[in-house]
């Protein structure tokens, strides 16, 4: 039976070929499909070897897939690991950029017209010292204070000055009048402290300077530079005060002005000298440039002392008491103020001769109702202060109050020389100037004491007082008063030898050294004395001779 293939459908041809399993018919089926292929167009490949290599084709093509999936991702993930790195980079150097800008900034504003040391003042209806009137015209005028406004005002530069004077003589009142009449514009004033840190607070107050305290550049991975020193944040402090001082000279040509208020707080030790050198190395260059004009101001000698050692560039303004003419008409207008009644000249005459020029003590008093009774309370207080520090405990007191007594008693010693000083003195009382106080050179009130160290606490604590010329005397003359009384006592001499001798006993006893021979026969014996470095220094012979009744 001959069978037409090409009638036969394909999909049924295709069946009967798969039914055979035989490898003949392998064999048949490949046979049949290439008789089954020719001009009918029925020559189609092997189903089975055109799946596998479908299969296989698809394989591939998912490989292929699969690795440019995974090329695509990583791609992706680096493409925006840079985006993210760039991002935050720019960010971080965008924010890094405004910060520094922001810091100059507000450093700047904080020299524009205004100040908070101002706005203080004014809240406290002006400085207990201040010697002018609300219509801002002087009481007094002092010529120091027209030195004082050329030098906040610009008009006085290339130096920078120190302010020396007693406590109360108005250093600080005549600043603040001096910022009042430019409004406080390129200038600002903060007060010193013995804590370094306290101090880098009031100086970043002051410049409106937050020490990168404020910075959040962590965000952005950038380390900031605060963990330092009170020292080196000073430092940076003081680089971009220049910095605000160069932008503004090119528009305004007049330098900035910085009071450091009560530069005498500062401890005289390592860390005080080395900020005192640090603001000191600053204030030289600023006034050799015109950048900066540094302005300290110090109740003590010692401030003086440290700064004279480096300067080149420094000036020395002392302010002192106000001369008797000055010193009544200012009682007679702080009168006229507070109580709005003429003082009798008579009584400001004796308020004068009490308590002389100082303006703290007249403004005390300018506010009491009974000005002599005041007088009397300021030289009672004064006394009290110089006998609680330095009284003398005489000839019974204990070695353990040793070195308190030799500070006691060198400050007596001192004031009982000031006291003879003023009794042979054919002029102590001026009709014109006022009180004369005895005075006498630092390097002789520290032979007169034999000590060295002393006067620098004895001024600190304002009993005796160092001017500009390295001239020791009485703090005021309140004080003065004080050492008349204390040695004219009956019985001082006496009772200040007594312990001069006492002490001087105790430093004896503690030099004294007891040698006790024990069991030695009577002859002569030979003691050789050695040094610290164990070499023989000298030797002594020393004799023992039995008693009488050993013999």
């Amino acid at each position: 039976m001959r069978i037409h293939w090409h009638l036969v459908p394909k999909r049924v041809f295709w069946q009967l070929l798969r039914k055979s399993p035989s490898s003949a018919g392998r064999f048949q089926q490949r046979r049949w499909a290439g008789i089954f292929s020719g001009p009918t167009g029925l020559d189609q490949a092997d189903p089975q070897d055109d799946g596998s290599s479908q299969e296989q084709k698809r394989d591939g093509s998912k490989q292929s897939k699969k690795w440019t999936d995974t090329t695509y991702k990583m791609f992706e993930s680096s493409a925006t690991t840079f985006a993210s790195i760039i991002v935050l980079g720019l960010a971080g150097y965008g924010y890094h950029r405004y910060y520094k800008y922001l810091v100059l900034q507000k450093m700047e504003n904080a020299f524009r017209p205004g100040d908070p040391v101002l706005e203080l003042a004014a809240n406290g209806k002006r400085a207990p010292n201040s010697i002018l009137e609300e219509d801002e015209q002087y009481w007094i005028p002092r010529h120091e204070q027209v030195k004082i406004d050329a030098i906040l005002n610009g008009t006085n530069r290339g130096h920078y000055h120190l302010l020396i004077g007693e406590k109360g003589t108005g250093k600080s009142s005549m600043l603040l009048d001096a910022m009042q009449k430019v409004d406080g514009e390129g200038i600002s004033m903060f007060e010193a402290h013995a804590n370094l840190e306290i101090f880098r607070i009031r100086l970043g107050k002051a410049l409106d300077y937050e020490f990168h305290e404020d910075y959040i550049g962590s965000l952005f991975s950038i380390r900031g530079p605060r963990d330092t020193t009170a020292l080196l944040d000073i430092e940076r402090a003081f680089n971009k005060l220049e910095k605000v001082a160069l932008k503004r000279r090119e528009r305004v040509n007049r330098p900035l002005v910085l009071i450091i208020n009560s530069t005498h707080l500062l401890r005289d030790d390592e860390d005080g000298r080395d900020l005192l050198e640090l603001i000191q190395q600053r204030a030289e260059q600023w006034a050799a440039s015109n950048l900066v004009t540094v302005v300290f101001n110090s109740d003590d000698y010692w401030v003086y002392e440290r700064l004279k050692q480096y300067s080149t560039r420094m000036e020395v303004l002392p302010v002192g008491d106000l001369p008797k003419d000055q010193a009544i008409a200012a009682l007679k207008h702080y009168r006229v103020r507070y109580y709005k009644e003429e003082a009798r000249p008579e009584v400001l005459e004796q308020v004068y001769d009490k308590v002389g020029g100082r303006l703290s003590f007249l403004n005390q008093i300018a506010r009491s109702t009974d000005m002599l009774k005041a007088c009397s309370h300021i030289c009672q207080t004064e006394k009290t202060w110089f006998l609680n520090k330095c009284w003398i405990l005489g000839e019974e007191m204990d070695d353990d109050v040793m070195d308190e007594q030799k500070f006691s008693s060198a400050a007596l010693v001192l004031a009982n020389h000031l006291v003879q000083m003023e009794k042979n003195s054919d002029q102590v009382y001026d009709p014109e100037k006022g009180h004369i106080l005895p005075e006498i050179p630092l390097h002789q009130a520290r032979q007169i004491m034999t000590r060295a160290d002393f006067i620098q606490s004895y001024d600190h604590i304002n009993i005796f007082t160092i001017d500009s010329r390295a001239m020791v005397r009485a703090d005021s003359v309140p004080m003065q008063n004080a050492f008349r009384e204390i040695c004219s006592q009956e019985g001082f001499a006496e009772h200040l030898q007594a312990t001069l001798d006492r002490i001087s006993a105790i430093e004896s006893l503690g030099r004294t050294r007891e040698i006790v021979a024990k069991d030695l026969i009577s002859g002569s014996y030979k003691l050789s004395l050695q040094d610290a470095k164990g070499r023989e220094d000298r030797t002594v012979v020393v004799d023992i001779v039995a008693k009488e009744e050993e013999k």
